[in-house]
């Protein structure tokens, strides 16, 4: 069968029944109570939670071979905490375990490849697999095919019960001896918490995993203690240097300066930008650049944001400190700004990743976001986006909160160059579809803006771009420059055998991937 974005896909891949994309906002919900795995439970006054070790917790969890266990990305590369789990499992001889964390980074500790070469996780589902783990999975490691979801069908998968969570393991900067928790305090903050969330809400078992314990209660609390079965000290969850890292800083890179002060004039032209507007920009350079081309266009505007969203970097925590922004709602904090205004700002807010992203529910922010600033690996003429797999036929990134910005945002852009280095950006038809066409508003690069005459609010952003004056071109045009500039590249070879399912934020199949050769 072939999907809506055209990609042809099998009825079943193993047991795994593949439900083909339809189109955007298409797949009906299934009108059902939520799944949870989370049981009631009677703890007695005086009853301990505090276990010694890893070993204890994971005997008390009752986690055995074939389950499910999760944990959170919120200290990024500086995360110790998987590497202990994981060894203290594999000490216990526990095999055939699905690992299903919200994303998988680069961990300098872990190798997430030997605990599959010896048979302690099986199967794995995230958000993203970087590095060498993604390098791996593309040359076959797993038998079973990964799982990649974007942030926001990770709790639908979660509550429409085709991800149960055995056993979460939540690492906490802070916890106090009851479960109190949160990313906000201590040396090794990471500020929010907001891919925990929903692993506390709905685990069989949770146990949360800290180098801070605080006097009871621990304030401020993020996670409480009526979903904590179980909690751990250990000498050290991270390293604190990567967990905060300080404010990246702003480009000198002319190409990106260029690009992100057209992504701004863009905003500024729309007709939503107005007193109350909403925005997300997210951390790569060129992003990080048009956060403060647009704090200029709205001091320039005399306006204020309503609320800025998602992933936080210093940059926004900037506007909110100049009263450009009225609420920063703050699901990841990206760097140690970031993470020390969720607890010193009363505007910043910590939240749930559901609440930020998860369309399957009764209403989560991105449904009420103006504008979402996307970067990219690469795009096509059909407007889809490739956030996964770079040229060079390496696991680049992860599908992280793209399609759900791409599809929730009235007016979304992705920024990037038309070439990087000898390599096209603007091509016939992207490696992998991550982000389907149809959700994307714009482009905008350093040789042009390309509107997407299929997107819903085309008519709209057409007359607000003519009336400012801002010239486009065709996206087709920008292919065409692109590969006058580099050439056509080799395509990257794959064999017939699939390791990697692309689900939807509706859990249907978007793509898929294929072994490497």
């Amino acid at each position: 069968m072939i999907n809506a974005a055209g990609i042809e896909l099998p009825d079943y891949i193993g047991d795994y029944c593949v439900r083909p994309y339809l189109g955007a906002n298409i797949t009906p919900v299934l009108q059902r109570p939520v799944f949870t795995k989370r049981t009631m439970k009677h703890v007695q006054p005086g009853e301990k939670k505090l276990l010694n070790n890893l070993e204890e917790a994971i005997d008390r969890s009752g986690l055995h071979d074939g389950m499910t266990i999760s944990f959170h990305h919120c200290f990024r590369e500086g995360d110790q905490i998987i590497g202990q789990v994981l060894n203290a499992i594999r000490r216990k001889g526990i095999k055939n375990l699905r690992f299903a964390p919200s994303a998988v980074v680069n961990l300098d500790d872990t190798s997430i490849e030997e605990f599959i070469k010896d048979g302690t996780i099986t199967e794995i589902e995230a958000s993203g697999i970087r590095g060498s783990l993604g390098d791996a999975v593309l040359h076959g490691a797993m038998k079973k095919p990964v799982i990649l979801r974007p942030h926001g069908a990770r709790p639908r998968a979660i509550e429409a019960g085709e991800l149960q969570i055995d056993v979460a393991f939540i690492g906490a900067s802070a916890s106090d001896d009851y479960g109190n928790c949160t990313g906000q305090i201590g040396k090794n903050a990471c500020g929010s918490l907001g891919y925990a969330f929903i692993d506390a809400y709905n685990a069989g078992c949770v146990v949360v995993i800290t180098d801070n314990l605080v006097p009871y209660p621990c304030v401020p609390v993020s996670i409480s203690q009526r979903y904590v079965d179980f909690v751990v000290k250990v000498d050290t969850i991270g390293d604190s240097e990567k967990i905060g890292t300080g404010a990246a800083r702003l480009t000198k890179s002319p190409t990106s300066l260029m690009i992100a002060e057209k992504c701004a004039d863009v905003i500024a032209a729309s007709r939503r930008f107005q007193n109350g507007y909403s925005f997300q920009t997210g951390v790569g350079s060129i992003s990080i650049a048009a956060t403060k081309y647009l704090a200029e266009k709205t001091r320039e505007r005399g306006i204020q944001a309503g609320f800025a969203l998602g992933g936080i970097s210093a940059g926004i925590i900037d506007m909110y400190n100049q009263g450009l922004i009225r609420v920063v709602e703050c699901s990841q904090s990206f760097d140690a700004v970031a993470a020390r205004a969720v607890y010193e700002k009363p505007g910043v807010l910590e939240i749930d990743n559901a609440d930020y992203s998860d369309a399957y529910s009764k209403g989560c922010f991105l449904n009420r976001e103006d504008f979402g600033i996307l970067g990219a690996l690469e795009i096509d003429v059909n407007f889809n986006v490739n956030v996964l797999i770079g040229s060079t036929g390496h696991m680049m990134g992860g599908l992280g909160g793209g399609p759900d910005v791409a599809s929730g945002a009235q007016i979304s852009i992705v920024v990037l160059p038309v070439i990087r280095k000898r390599t096209p950006c603007i091509v016939r038809k992207v490696f992998t579809v991550c982000e389907p066409g149809e959700t994307i508003a714009m482009l905008v690069t350093d040789a042009g803006i390309a509107l997407n005459p299929r997107h819903k609010n085309y008519q709209e952003i057409k007359e607000d771009l003519e009336r400012a004056g801002i010239e486009t071109v065709s996206i087709q045009y920008l292919q065409k420059l692109a590969e006058r500039l580099t050439g056509v590249p080799e395509p990257l070879k794959t064999t017939d055998q699939i390791v990697g399912i692309v689900e939807y934020r509706d859990g249907t199949v978007l793509d898929l991937l294929r072994q490497m050769k």
